[in-house]
């Protein structure tokens, strides 16, 4: 998989989409990795977008990472939980292609660590309770 940086749906210009496509049908699997940004790419309907539009030029939203504490970026970082909330609002909201991993890159070399809005509320003898993109309570029978 060739892996690509998009921060914003607006850096995908006609001459991107072509390469994009080309590298496609190139037989190249595309990805795109991309980095949570204060004041770029923070909200859901801007990811939504951005998504979609990769989706159309068969590059998968694969990564969202949360800005690393690194000298010169504290202008450009959110707080955890923003990333957390575009999760939330892309899940049963668009297609399941377009909700990508939000991830955090731990420090010294932690690896990347997934970060999922709850939705396992309790496990117990009846079952899993689990909790949807709207919030509902569903059982999940742990015999049948």
């Amino acid at each position: 998989m060739m892996s690509l940086h998009f921060s914003h749906f607006d850096e995908l210009s006609i001459e991107t989409k072509e390469a994009c496509n080309r590298l496609a049908d190139g037989g190249i699997p595309l990805g795109s990795q991309c980095v949570l940004l204060k004041g770029i790419n923070d909200s859901v309907e801007t990811f939504k977008k951005l998504n979609h539009e990769l989706l159309k030029v068969r590059v998968r939203p694969y990564y969202i990472y949360q800005c690393d504490p690194i000298p010169g970026s504290a202008h450009f970082r959110t707080q955890v939980k923003k990333g957390i909330e575009i999760i939330q609002g892309l899940r049963g909201f668009t297609s399941g292609y377009a909700v990508p991993h939000f991830v955090i890159d731990a420090p010294g070399g932690g690896g990347k660590i997934p970060l999922l809005p709850e939705s396992v509320k309790s496990i117990d003898k009846d079952g899993i309770t689990l909790i949807n993109y709207e919030g509902k309570e569903y059982i999940y029978p742990e015999k049948s």
